[in-house]
């Protein structure tokens, strides 16, 4: 007698839903996203400043949630929405980059342009490009970084670091803009709302020479499932050259570390050699890669 054939177990079928609650948001896809806090390092920094912030936090436009989940209630992917920056996605496969496409589409979302893991990027980017008839454009490679032996920089350059306070205010608003203004960054936030949020926790680090005077910067993001992030890192560019930004880089991470922290990370731009030789060489190793694409209207 031939036995019955055995039938495989049913796979729920994953799904999109879609939000502007952020409770509700963090709710369902937090744990998902504190499962690899390196890899959904902007997701959980993003939101926890909207949590501590509130909604305007990055611009005028209410933020946007999403999370792909199953039948069975298991979340396997997020997205976010701070227009005008980037539609930031966790890692999808292809399939599942192109069901995204169609969704957003059906929720009359508009995406100027999609940040992700550099495949989930380039899958998105083919898929919204078919759709739409818009042209994808590469606008940006990013490597992630994770601080794994911190090497303080050799030769060091004289001076110290300190935890910025109130009184740095102006200095920090005028270097936050000119970081925003030399990384191009699109929908930089106000300045002094900026400076008064880092200020709050105390989140930029100074460097400063023997007689007291700031030379460079390094922020930190507040901590969230045992990881923060460093940015901005900025030197005037006429004291560049001189040791000081990689000086203060190494300051916050070991600072991080010592305070218990699991994961220091940080972005550089691929497309700038200097400052991604220079976190290799204080001890930040290679983690994931990612892509930024601009979607435009095809000339006629």
């Amino acid at each position: 007698m031939t036995p019955e054939p055995i039938e495989p177990p049913e796979t729920p079928i994953p799904d999109w839903h879609f939000t502007f609650d952020l409770d509700e948001f963090l709710a369902r896809a937090g744990d998902f996203l504190r499962a690899r806090p390196d890899l959904h390092t902007v997701q959980l920094t993003v939101t926890e400043q909207l949590r501590r912030r509130g909604p305007r936090a990055y611009g005028d436009q209410p933020p946007f949630f999403g999370f792909l989940a199953r039948s069975d209630g298991e979340v396997t992917a997020a997205l976010f929405h701070t227009p005008p920056h980037p539609l930031n996605a966790t890692r999808l496969t292809a399939d599942e980059a192109g069901v995204l496409a169609d969704r957003l589409l059906a929720h009359g979302r508009p995406v100027p342009a999609f940040s992700a893991e550099r495949a989930t990027a380039a899958a998105f980017a083919a898929q919204w490009e078919r759709r739409t008839g818009r042209r994808a454009e590469l606008y940006e490679r990013q490597r992630l970084y994770r601080l794994a032996e911190p090497t303080p920089p050799s030769p060091a350059p004289e001076g110290r670091a300190r935890v910025a306070d109130a009184s740095d205010r102006d200095l920090l608003i005028r270097w936050y803009e000119g970081f925003v203004a030399d990384a191009g960054t699109r929908g930089g936030q106000d300045g002094g709302d900026w400076a008064d949020f880092r200020l709050s926790y105390g989140g930029v680090t100074l460097w400063e020479t023997p007689d007291g005077t700031p030379v460079s910067m390094a922020g930190m993001t507040p901590a969230v499932a045992g990881q923060v992030r460093v940015a901005p890192v900025y030197t005037p560019p006429e004291l560049r050259g001189r040791g000081y930004a990689g000086a203060v880089t190494t300051e916050v991470g070991r600072a991080a570390l010592a305070a218990g922290t699991a994961e220091v990370l940080l972005f550089t731009d691929l497309a700038n050699p200097t400052s991604n030789a220079l976190y290799q060489r204080i001890g930040y190793r290679r983690v994931d890669d990612r892509a930024v694409y601009d979607f435009v209207e095809k000339a006629r």
